[in-house]
């Protein structure tokens, strides 16, 4: 169901596929968007994620606490409006991207591309909606990103705030700060995911034999959404970290209560001054709230997606 299928009966139009992915997209964030802010916290901590002298965040558990006393139950969904937005767009571009470079590929490629090499093709395809998905919608996230990381009293009152005061400040550019570093990373993450789907679903359905009874449809597309989302975040989560950091440049004065602020000039320099100043461990600062987040949001994305597409073609055939 994810990818072009030439068995398929009836074939979904692009503007079908890209609703799919706009109703998953949206779905999905809404359960999800806690653990992107804790992530986020954590990713951005100077000080070491643990028990130590200077540090805001050191758990899970703590930063929640921690978080509902210090600015209330709403600021796990701090820039759910902005998330929301993001969600919706990248479904569309992301999902309607990879059905359109998959129909091509069996249209003008050799057919075992789109069979026999189903990972492999989904990958490259993956890969590359992801980056061209990025570029849409990275203005969204870097004001998502800076709803999340600023503290009290807020910089940022509104979204139309937001674009307001990075304009003014910071010009066009600031809207796409930290873009290299999340084309790099989404890239291959993408990439990744769509292609270890593909091939947990063909090794889903070599061992149905095993099964007492058949599974349903929906449970194979969220438990091999689920495994190919979490290897994938683990693949490329250090560039995660870094792009998250070259966000928030600009914004070190929403960031003052929350411990050190940096300042980078770029990718290479991020690497060089997190690493020297907080170890190899700060590459993978906030890794448990995201590979929980990014297995939920790969199983659900999948299972919605796909559960909408079988809602749409069921609608062709009545």
């Amino acid at each position: 169901m994810v990818g072009y299928d030439p068995k398929e009966v009836v074939h979904l139009s692009h503007v079908e596929h890209a609703v799919a992915g706009a109703v998953s997209g949206a779905a999905t964030r809404t359960v999800v968007q806690p653990f992107d802010v804790l992530k986020i916290r954590f990713q951005l901590q100077v000080e070491p994620v643990r028990a130590a002298a200077g540090s805001k965040y050191h758990g899970m558990l703590q930063a929640i606490n921690c978080i509902v006393r210090d600015e209330g139950v709403k600021a796990l969904w701090k820039g759910h409006i902005p998330a929301q937005v993001l969600s919706v767009l990248y479904g569309i571009s992301q999902y309607g991207t990879f059905e359109i470079l998959t129909e091509e590929v069996w249209h003008y490629l050799p057919a075992t591309l789109t069979t026999t090499y189903r990972p492999l093709t989904h990958s490259v395809c993956g890969g590359l909606s992801g980056c061209i998905s990025t570029v849409v919608i990275h203005p969204v996230d870097v004001i998502r990103t800076r709803f999340v990381a600023q503290g009290e009293p807020k910089i940022y009152s509104s979204l139309t705030s937001a674009v307001q005061t990075i304009m003014r400040e910071e010009g066009v550019r600031g809207f796409y700060r930290g873009i290299l570093p999340a084309a790099a990373q989404i890239g291959p993450q993408m990439g990744f995911q769509f292609g270890l789907y593909a091939a947990f679903i063909q090794l889903w359905n070599s061992s149905l034999g095993l099964w007492p009874t058949t599974p349903p449809e929906s449970l194979q597309s969220l438990i091999c959404g689920s495994g190919s989302g979490l290897i994938a975040k683990l693949l490329v989560y250090p560039l995660d970290v870094v792009k998250k950091r070259l966000q928030v440049q600009g914004f070190e004065k929403a960031r003052q209560t929350f411990g050190a602020v940096r300042k980078y000039r770029g990718l290479f320099h991020c690497f060089q001054v997190s690493l020297r100043e907080e170890g190899m461990a700060c590459l993978f600062k906030g890794l448990g709230p995201s590979l929980i987040k990014a297995s939920l949001v790969a199983g659900a994305n999948y299972c919605i997606y796909e559960q909408v597409c079988r809602a749409l073609i069921y609608r062709h055939q009545r």
